[in-house]
């Protein structure tokens, strides 16, 4: 009942007379004459890719037994059936036929611009909630982090021995270990979905497990919380500045950094579905701060990617951003007096693979577009002409503080707007105001 550590001593290129236990047999092929030499020092009597008869016979053994493994299966399997027909069509759906339940995501939460305002954090409890009571395939849990990133699920106990039909896991402060395990979980095809949590800036520890799951197809989805200078006190050292932005870089990667409850849900329903659909990753961005409800959010908006909050036939601007700075626009467009068009924009990703009327519809080129997100500027040219971010550390002060001190205000934000409508182009503002 305890895990064996099994230590094997290797030589690295055994065989090779004259480049085994060296270097010269890691990084380059051993070449057809030392192959040859080698074969004929280990007694290996057969040609380059030469298979012998004896080995299909052994495979095929393999072959036969697995036959008689597949028959015994396929009884127990039919008196399960008989036995417990409810639990054998949620095992069947779930793990054989690797399906989620009919109309599953209308257990998510949906909210109006009148309901309370809180942190997505908070609303990502509320989803992972809801999945867990309708998805007993949902498994995961939190890098020691857990009443912070708010990733208890509260039907279920924790997955420990003597105790493995409960789904919360507790994975302790080892990031890459619980990313790798997440991405084990999803690429053993259990029709398991999979989910890890921690802080986004700790999200570098396991940047390596994020990187393979998107190579190898894991569908795991990536639970971070304080994501921006709004963390607040800890400081720069738990300040995200470039994670977010160098996240999106990795192909195959969905980011969802949600506005608000319609959007965290909505990004959800789309991770979810893309776990167990597709078997493909998703990490999202969730907020430490209260937020509002936005007008016009949805979880059908935000599986578009980017849509309007606040809409202008006609614009003579636009403002773009996502996560906790949505609002902020909003605000500052109020303000302005002008035809502004404020865009939120959950995943760069999932708006790039919109059809082309409606991205070009949405953010039509020829109109002044001012990017806002507390983070590097860096990738918003693809979407605005002006950027309003933070090129910079932040620092030690309140979440609030922080925000208004680097730029992130509806006042900066309407400045910047201005000088944009005003044909200025180019970062507006990098935060370096805040610094001293």
């Amino acid at each position: 009942d305890k895990p064996t550590l099994i230590k094997v001593k290797t030589i690295i290129g055994y065989g090779s007379p004259n480049k085994a236990d060296s270097h010269d047999a890691h990084g380059a092929p051993l070449g057809a004459e030392e192959g040859q030499a080698t074969r004929d020092q280990l007694g290996w009597k057969y040609g380059e890719f030469e298979v012998p008869e004896h080995v299909y016979d052994t495979f095929k053994k393999h072959a036969g037994e697995g036959a008689k493994k597949q028959e015994d299966w396929n009884k127990v399997w039919a008196e399960y059936q008989e036995k417990e027909p409810e639990l054998a069509a949620v095992f069947k759906r779930s793990v054989i036929e690797r399906k989620l339940p009919e109309n599953w995501s209308d257990a998510l939460p949906k909210l109006t611009p009148d309901d309370k305002g809180k942190a997505t954090r908070l609303h990502s409890q509320d989803c992972i909630n809801a999945c867990a009571n309708i998805l007993p395939e949902f498994i995961g849990g939190s890098a020691d982090l857990a009443p912070s990133n708010m990733t208890l699920m509260k039907c279920t106990g924790d997955f420990l021995k003597g105790g493995y039909e409960n789904r919360n896991m507790r994975f302790g402060i080892r990031e890459f270990g619980m990313g790798a395990v997440c991405n084990a979980v999803s690429l053993d095809k259990t029709g398991l979905i999979p989910y890890c949590a921690t802080f986004t800036i700790f999200s570098d520890y396991m940047r390596g497990a994020i990187r393979i799951a998107a190579l190898s197809q894991a569908g795991t989805i990536f639970v971070t919380t304080h994501d921006s200078i709004a963390v607040g006190e800890d400081g720069p050292t738990h300040q995200p500045i470039e994670t977010i932005p160098s996240l999106r870089l990795i192909p195959d990667l969905t980011v969802m950094r949600p506005a608000d409850g319609n959007e965290t849900a909505g990004a959800y329903k789309y991770a979810v579905e893309r776990s167990k659909n597709e078997s493909r990753p998703t990490f999202m961005a969730f907020s430490r701060q209260a937020l509002p409800n936005l007008p016009n959010s949805s979880i059908e908006n935000t599986l578009k990617g980017a849509y309007a909050v606040i809409e202008e036939a006609d614009p003579e601007l636009i403002l773009v951003a996502t996560g906790s700075e949505v609002h902020i626009c909003v605000d500052a467009a109020k303000e302005m007096g002008k035809k502004v068009r404020v865009v939120s924009m959950p995943s760069v990703e999932v708006f790039r693979e919109q059809p082309a009327d409606y991205k070009d519809k949405l953010l039509p080129k020829g109109v002044p577009t001012m990017s806002v997100e507390a983070a590097c500027t860096t990738g918003w040219d693809e979407f605005s002409t002006a950027q309003v971010g933070i090129n910079c550390f932040g620092a030690s002060a309140p979440g609030g503080t922080c925000l208004e001190k680097f730029g992130f205000s509806a006042a900066n934000v309407k400045a910047c707007a201005e000088k944009c409508l005003a044909g200025e182009t180019g970062i507006l503002s990098d935060g370096s105001q805040g610094k001293h």
